[in-house]
């Protein structure tokens, strides 16, 4: 099942991704359809089948809120007392109605909480093996109250497994950052869809493991409230192009790649293997500098005057894409001008702006077939505010890179977002290796080779990121964290087939 928006395919598969107006908005839908009960039973029994499948054996210690974050606590502790579990629950006042209720339905089948504070909190973890923090969910807003914080500290400083619901207690539902104290978990039971804290920067680091409770909604109901969604990798399998068997250079995507100047000119030869790796036909790079050859199915094109050499070339035809920007230096801004300019039957020829080619003055040009290839830096710089500002909450610095440039963005990072005319998406996978010179032209080249094969600029940003990540995937699990971009490309043959069988995975932990 799909929904067509602005003609871009957002598969229903993909993971939603909230904010707490959209978990405020889906409860409220649930309650009117007389769903809110159920649906915090099977939120608590499905926190608790998490703890029995990690955290088998031992006494659970449940801390309980007054909240919805705390009924879904008490559902868990009536779950895993049904399995046979020692449980100890430790709760404050409920404030919600159903979170009062499930206390009353965790006394009558003979487990009794106790007042939540701090000394029955240093009592009883002297017993415990494993911690549900049910305290605060997506509606906090920091800072925590002191008593809050004493018990957030004595519960990071006894070392025990930590399984929160929906999120850590203390971090900001929206924020990449560490507000100040907060649960640090060994795993994270989101529930109906993720949460930024849990995709982003340090807050992620607090999450541990993420395991996404999908509930048994309405189909759609989880997606109609989400602000962006993370697609799945079978999700992406199904926009890669095709090709039948009498396919050839010509039909596979001419891409020009469009970079390097003395002392850079390493990162067109990059953009270069990029595309032709994912699949290009014909790659022509055109530089300033001497680029070094390093694949022999490159076609280089050194000329002083890049942007004579251009005009004469595309009025010979222009190419199915081009790739712009990367070490490209004092020439980029002119030239990318020029090539926004180059018009086609459909807006514009496809095109790819990284690195040098991301400037201010270029805002309100791009047309529907470019990409925008940002890392945090460059997106900083061009927004005029600083990196932290950009990382805090690098969603809504995608969509505001979006609505100002046009085409569709890609914001660099782990994980990159794409955001385009129709939403957001968060991409998966990655390695940290990957934090090392070159990844980006790397990608560039990726994505420019997916629109010189046909795909739309959203498309060819999502696929792009997906097999950039995958590739990276695969060369950490050989080279670790010296992993180069050029390891990156030897692997995305095999990461395209990994993507095509819907393999998922997780990044190889160094």
């Amino acid at each position: 099942m799909n929904t067509e928006i602005a003609n871009i395919t957002i598969p229903m598969t993909a993971d939603p991704i909230l904010s707490p107006d959209g978990v405020r908005a889906l409860d409220a839908r649930l309650e009117r359809a007389g769903l809110l009960d159920l649906a915090m039973e099977e939120a608590g029994r499905a926190v608790a089948d998490a703890v029995q499948d990690a955290f088998p054996v031992g006494r659970v210690l449940l801390l309980a809120g007054g909240g919805a974050n705390g009924g879904d606590a008490l559902v868990a502790a009536r779950h895993l007392a049904a399995l046979g579990r020692d449980v100890q629950v430790l709760a404050a006042p409920a404030r919600h109605p159903l979170t009062r209720a499930n206390r009353k339905r965790l006394g009558a089948v003979g487990v009794q909480a106790t007042a939540l504070s701090a000394a029955a909190m240093a009592r009883e973890l002297k017993a415990a093996a494993v911690i549900v923090d049910g305290l605060l969910g997506t509606g906090f807003t920091p800072p925590l109250r002191p008593e809050l914080a004493e018990i957030v500290a004595a519960v990071n400083a006894s070392g025990l497994p930590v399984v929160a619901i929906d999120l850590p207690t203390g971090l900001d539902a929206t924020r990449a950052e560490l507000p100040g104290e907060s649960i640090q978990a060994a795993l994270t039971v989101t529930l109906s869809g993720l949460k930024t804290a849990l995709l982003f920067g340090p807050a992620a680091h607090r999450a541990g493991r993420v395991r996404l409770a999908a509930l048994r909604l309405p189909p759609g109901w989880a997606q109609a409230e989400a602000f962006a969604t993370r697609p799945t990798r079978a999700d992406v399998a199904r926009l890669l192009p095709v090709r039948f068997a009498d396919a050839h250079k010509g039909t596979a995507g001419r891409v020009w790649v469009v970079g390097g100047h003395p002392g850079t000119a390493g990162a067109a030869a990059l953009a270069g293997m990029g595309a032709l790796r994912a699949g290009a036909g014909l790659v022509t790079v055109y530089s300033s500098a001497e680029v070094p050859l390093v694949m022999p199915e490159l076609m280089i094109r050194r000329h002083e005057d890049l942007a004579g050499a251009l005009a004469k070339a595309s009025a010979q035809g222009l190419p199915d894409a081009v790739c712009i920007g990367m070490g490209l230096g004092p020439y980029a801004p002119a030239l990318a001008r020029l090539v926004l300019g180059w018009t086609g039957l459909s807006g514009g020829v496809p095109c790819v702006l990284d690195a040098d080619a991301l400037q201010p003055e270029l805002a309100g040009l791009g047309h529907d077939n470019c990409v925008w290839t940002p890392h945090p830096g460059e997106a900083a710089r061009i927004l005029d505010c600083t990196t932290a500002d950009v990382a805090r909450d690098p969603l809504a610095a995608a969509r505001t890179l979006q609505e100002r440039y046009g085409g569709a963005v890609i914001l660099k990072g782990g994980p990159s977002v794409v955001a385009h005319s129709g939403g957001l998406w968060v991409s998966r996978g990655g390695h940290p290796g990957m934090g090392s010179a070159g990844m980006g032209d790397t990608l560039a080249g990726i994505v420019a080779a997916l629109l010189g094969q046909g795909l739309t600029a959203p498309n060819a940003a999502l696929c792009g990121v997906t097999l950039h990540a995958r590739g990276g995937e695969r060369a950490g699990a050989r080279h670790g964290y010296g992993l180069s971009a050029s390891d990156v490309s030897g692997e995305l043959g095999a990461a395209w087939l990994d993507v095509v069988a819907g393999m998922e995975g997780e990044p190889p932990r160094c």
